[in-house]
């Protein structure tokens, strides 16, 4: 879902107390800083149950923030911005996403300062994950790949497909593969989570000798959200999904409803035509 189409709850000028800052006497003394935070999530459930479990505690937010800022010490006060979103979003369960501002007042900068602030917006993203390999133990070499993933505390795995076996693609004179597919949710940008899954494939060996060559583990973005991308390094929806159906079947069995961001086509629709065309 969007950040527009989430309810929001606003924290405003929360003011607290943090030992921030390049120079070393900001680090011993200390000051001031305000907090403003917008928090997007679900209130339906809430506001129709009168129960604030099923939202967020904004007293709590308060708190966590407020102690977080006493606890760490931090030269810039990005570093303090981007550390304390991550940790509340890791935190708060019903928390979507997060516009985070952290104001400096008074700023030590030689003139005349009202203040200084930092603002970041930063939340979950879904990525749908596909998963293969050909080589060795192939359900070992990608259930190794998934437990990497729910390792990882930036990655949530929702939902796994099963696995299929399928003819080579591209090159076919190597073995069969079994491929499957991952719904997760990231705080990861797209590159960040595209190095966590290089790092992932590494640490099974995954050997990049021939393209579309034979490989004990495969991990490719297919959607990042509805982001369309295009650079040298990373496309995104990826560009041949539509023409594979050891892409198409298990993502259809996790979002059949998901739609195409550039052809305007479903999951269930793309896999469909490309039957046909059999």
């Amino acid at each position: 879902m969007k950040r527009e189409a989430w309810d929001k709850i606003h924290i405003k000028n929360l003011e607290v107390f943090g030992k921030h800052g390049v120079f070393p006497e900001e680090n011993k003394l200390g000051q001031k800083f305000l907090i403003n935070a917008v928090l997007y999530t679900s209130t339906r459930e809430a506001g129709k149950t009168d129960d604030l479990t099923k939202s967020i505690h904004y007293g709590e937010v308060s708190h966590f923030m407020t102690k977080y800022m006493m606890e760490h010490t931090f030269q810039l006060i990005e570093s303090a911005a981007e550390q304390m979103a991550k940790s509340l979003l890791l935190q708060f369960e019903h928390l979507e996403w997060i516009d985070l501002e952290i104001q400096k007042p008074w700023a030590p900068i030689g003139l005349p300062l009202e203040s200084v602030s930092v603002e970041i917006s930063r939340g979950w993203h879904r990525a749908f994950i596909a998963t293969g390999s050909n080589l060795g133990e192939r359900g070992a070499y990608i259930r190794q790949g998934i437990e990497a993933l729910k390792a990882c505390e930036e990655c949530v795995v929702e939902k796994e497909s099963e696995l299929i076996v399928t003819e080579p693609y591209g090159v076919t004179e190597q073995p069969e593969f079994l491929n499957g597919m991952l719904q997760i949710k990231t705080l990861f940008t797209p590159l960040e989570l595209l190095e966590k899954l290089n790092e992932i494939e590494a640490s099974a060996k995954r050997e990049r000798k021939v393209h579309w060559g034979p490989r004990t583990l495969d991990l490719d973005i297919i959607f990042y959200d509805d982001l369309v991308l295009d650079t040298e390094r990373l496309t995104i929806p990826h560009p041949d999904m539509q023409n594979r159906e050891f892409v198409l079947q298990p993502l259809a069995e996790l979002a059949a409803w998901y739609r195409h961001p550039v052809l305007g086509k479903t999951v269930r629709k793309m896999l469909e035509e490309l039957k046909e065309k059999r």
